[in-house]
This record gives C-alpha cells, sequence and structure tokens, in this order.
C-alpha cells in the first residue's frame, strides 16, 4: 500500500439527473450566485495545489456540462458515468487508473460546493494515520430516534461514536478500484466509497470535517449553501 501520496486524483460523480428539485436541469447545475453548483465543486478541487487531475462522470445525455467555463480546464477530464453512483466512480477509476496506478483519489459529490481546501489538507494529512485511507465526516450532534414502519419512535440511539459521512473520501486508487468493482459484481448495495472497502474488510479512518459541508438536496440548501460560500469568500 502506497502511505505518501504523491499523485491525487479527483473524482467527482455527476451522472444524476433524477434530482431536479423542481427545476428544468439537474440540480447540479441549478445556479448559486453567479454559478452553478457543480461549478463552485470544482473550482475547490481545481484550485487545489496537491490535485493533479479532476475527472468528471458524466451523463452521455448531459448538455449542460459543456457551458461551464471550468469545462476547458486542463486538469479537468470526462467520462460517461452509469447509472447509479457507484457505477459513475467506477467509470472513473478505470479512467484514472490507467494514468497512474500509484495514484490516491479523492471522491467528492458533485453537489457539495462548500467544500474548502482545508478539509483537503486534513484529509491528505490523516495517510501517516489511516494508511487504508479516510473520509470526511462529522460527529452526530443531535439526539437520534429510531422509528417503525408507522413512523412512532421504538427507541432513542447512542449518538456516541456516531457520524455523519461527509466527502471527499480518500483512498489508495488501486485498492478502492477492486474493492468497489468485486462489490458491484456482488451485488452489494454500495452508498458511498467506504462502504465498498468497509464490505471488503477495510476500516477507513475517520477525519473530523467542516459542518459547513453540506450537500445541496432540497431547494432550501441553495441558500445555506450561498451564505456558507460566501462567507468562505470573505
Amino acid at each position: 500500500m502506497q502511505n505518501n501520496p504523491k499523485s491525487i486524483i479527483a473524482i467527482v460523480p455527476a451522472a444524476g439527473i433524477g434530482s431536479r428539485m423542481g427545476a428544468d436541469k439537474p440540480k447540479q447545475y441549478l445556479m448559486l450566485g453567479q454559478q452553478s453548483i457543480l461549478a463552485h465543486t470544482l473550482d475547490v478541487l481545481l484550485s487545489h495545489t496537491d490535485i493533479s487531475q479532476v475527472i468528471v462522470a458524466l451523463h452521455p445525455q448531459d448538455q449542460h456540462f459543456k457551458q461551464l467555463p471550468q469545462a476547458t480546464h486542463p486538469k479537468l477530464s470526462l467520462v460517461i458515468g452509469g447509472g447509479e453512483r457507484a457505477d459513475s466512480v467506477l467509470a472513473a477509476l478505470d479512467y484514472a487508473l490507467a494514468i497512474n496506478p500509484q495514484a490516491w483519489v479523492l471522491v467528492h459529490d458533485a453537489a457539495r460546493p462548500c467544500l474548502r481546501h482545508e478539509d483537503i489538507n486534513k484529509l491528505i494529512g490523516s495517510v501517516e494515520q489511516h494508511p487504508q485511507g479516510a473520509i470526511l465526516a462529522a460527529p452526530v450532534r443531535d439526539t437520534m430516534k429510531r422509528s417503525d414502519a408507522s413512523g412512532q419512535i421504538t427507541s432513542t440511539v447512542d449518538r456516541a461514536l456516531l457520524w455523519h459521512a461527509l466527502t471527499p473520501q480518500f483512498f489508495p486508487i488501486t485498492s478502492l478500484h477492486r474493492n468497489l468493482s468485486q462489490a458491484l459484481a456482488a451485488k452489494v448495495s454500495i452508498t458511498d466509497e467506504a462502504s465498498a472497502m468497509e464490505w471488503a474488510g477495510v476500516r477507513p479512518g475517520l477525519v473530523n470535517g467542516r459542518v459547513d459541508n453540506i450537500k445541496v438536496t432540497h431547494p432550501d440548501d441553495l441558500q445555506l449553501a450561498a451564505l456558507f460560500i460566501s462567507q468562505a469568500q470573505q
């Protein structure tokens, strides 16, 4: 296992077209201030000096990406994604593996535009402590409830040692490619890259990330994301 990530490639799965939040385009292309959600996300990754390349996995019928200013950036490459997030990540991993099998990959959600360089630095710096790979995460702060099928509380869950999984998620490219492809072949439900590693017996590390690294999933999130981005630019 390579414990010194001298080459880092970022992967952005952006092939989803289902979540439009009531708009006429996929949510990653909704405007957030002066540019789209995805454009903000790409700016953070493309401007980080330790990231050598950013690979974006797109839907084959995507007609929006080429309109982004970032589309012609020399560090950016495109691949055709799949039906699920994991399929898109695997397509990007196939491409990245051919470029540098010794690289590490940062997989980041297209709809998380509030990521900051300081969190990327913390994740990259965690390699010595977590040579198997790690993810950004935030400790659960609220009281957690478990319900039954009818929506009634059945128990209160102890929140100690519970975390919200965030992105980026950071792994050696060879091990992530192997474990993700084998998990998909076994028809395992993969919700994020860490779950593929866990399925293979790997225990990824947790790196405490900023809570403003939100994922835009509802219309109300746009206003909150805009606030976080404006604060970061001050």
